[in-house]
């Protein structure tokens, strides 16, 4: 007799039916007459009941060839049990055993270093803790689609291989037959710029690549960004865009991702502070403040992590830091009118020592003031002429940002380290599995 076959997080609409269940087993007990096998398969967990009476002896006998991580099909009656995990339990009439897994599973329920995690990251992705973690990133992804549906942006799609360089540094660099040298993409926003001309406003969504040899708890050299373009922005409409996403994400999460921030053991509470208006700080404001908090930073250099955390230290909440000197941001920034030695530009530092997870900026829209920045920067002015067109041919005032989706999601999930919520983290060191 064939029954239907559900899945765990279905078995509440199907109390009192006989039901076929599909997973893997993480647990498994047994008293000698009766057993207790507990089995996950994506959408929960469920304990299974397995009692020798009233089984048949080849149902028992599939029992011995269970271990940590087996693939089974499992046949029975779907009872509520308030003490079971999940909710709800199986008193087993059949067990099946698909897939049999070796006694020397590599993750045993103890203690492993992070760097054999890594390489068994393949694995590692299987436990509570991964798999949390996984799905509040794709809701963070969905969220991100939703908004911009909502406000009628298109989505576009920009290409991975480009002749030119969006960001001063770390690159990756390939031979493009006779073309000569191509680069992995750091960004899709030149590209972007020009869809907004287009369309007016848009968004990408996409892998970006930087050779930065960096092994910090917030580098990755590769991962996702989401970079909005929009005709009609000046900076000021931007970091108001800026500061909807964030408050609609954070929230999103709250609302729909309650089991999985309780697994991962999250204070929400510091998710407060995203109902409160956004801090927005002059970066000579931000200077004053460290040098008087001790640092030694001087007008004209970048922030670095030490710098920001002392500044959201402060507010507690997230903070714009607008009006970075030119020098240390990219050449395609509009000059602030107000002090032409500026950027009218913004970095939004995330609260909890997170550091920036967005930058944006107004697009310089003036020719002659990009041409002489290309130059200035040293950059080949021929791969730029067709950026150049955006501005010889109907140029408009327009402005964009890039969030990163795995800086924003280790803030919102309270993840420490960028490398557990990307699926595969490329780092310095790592290129497997």
């Amino acid at each position: 007799m064939t029954f239907p076959s559900v899945r765990i997080a279905e078995l509440p609409s199907h109390v009192g039916q006989t039901v076929t269940v599909r997973g893997w087993v993480t647990h498994f007990r047994s008293s000698g007459k009766i057993a207790f096998p507990v089995i996950r398969d994506g959408t929960g967990v469920a304990q299974c009941v397995v009692v020798k009476s009233a089984v048949s002896p080849e149902t028992w006998d599939a029992l011995g060839r269970l271990s940590l991580e087996a693939s089974v099909a499992v046949t029975g009656e779907v009872r509520a049990e308030p003490r079971a995990p999940g909710g709800h339990e199986l008193g087993v009439s059949a067990l099946e055993v698909i897939g049999t897994s070796p006694a020397d599973y590599p993750i045993q329920p103890k203690e492993h270093g992070v760097d054999f995690l890594l390489d068994h990251r393949h694995l590692w992705l299987r436990s509570p803790r991964q798999a949390a973690i996984m799905r509040i990133r794709s809701e963070v992804e969905q969220g991100i689609h939703d908004f911009f549906y909502a406000r009628e942006f298109v989505r576009c799609d920009t290409p991975i291989l480009t002749g030119a360089q969006g960001e001063s540094g770390g690159l990756f660099e390939t031979e493009y037959f006779e073309e000569g040298k191509a680069y992995l993409a750091q960004t899709g926003q030149l590209y972007g710029e020009a869809l907004a001309a287009a369309l007016g406003r848009i968004y990408t969504f996409g892998p970006t690549f930087r050779a930065e040899k960096s092994k910090t708890r917030r580098h990755l050299t590769e991962f996702w960004m989401i970079e909005p373009e929009m005709a009609w922005y000046d900076q000021d409409d931007n970091m108001n865009l800026q500061e909807d996403l964030v408050r609609f994400l954070v929230e999103r999460v709250r609302e729909r991702r309650v089991a999985e921030l309780a697994v991962l053991e999250r204070d929400v509470s510091k998710l407060d502070c995203v109902r409160d208006p956004f801090v927005r700080l002059d970066y000579g404001d931000a200077v004053t403040l460290l040098q008087e908090s001790g640092s030694d930073i001087k007008w004209g250099e970048d922030l670095g992590a030490p710098d920001e955390a002392t500044i959201v230290a402060k507010y507690e909440r997230p903070v714009f830091v607008v009006n970075y000197p030119k020098e240390a941001k990219a050449f395609y920034m509009k000059e602030n009118p107000a002090d032409p030695r500026t950027v009218r530009c913004a970095d939004l530092l995330a609260p909890e020592g997170r550091g920036e997870i967005i930058g944006g900026s107004q697009r310089e829209d003036d020719y002659g003031k990009l041409v002489r920045r290309i130059e200035e920067e040293g950059l080949p002015l021929a791969a730029y002429d067709w950026y150049l067109d955006l501005r010889k041919y109907g140029t408009f005032v327009h402005s964009g940002f890039g969030i990163g989706l795995e800086r924003t999601v280790a803030w919102i999930a309270g993840v420490e380290h960028i490398r557990e919520v990307i699926p595969f983290p490329r780092m310095m060191g790592r290129l497997r599995p």
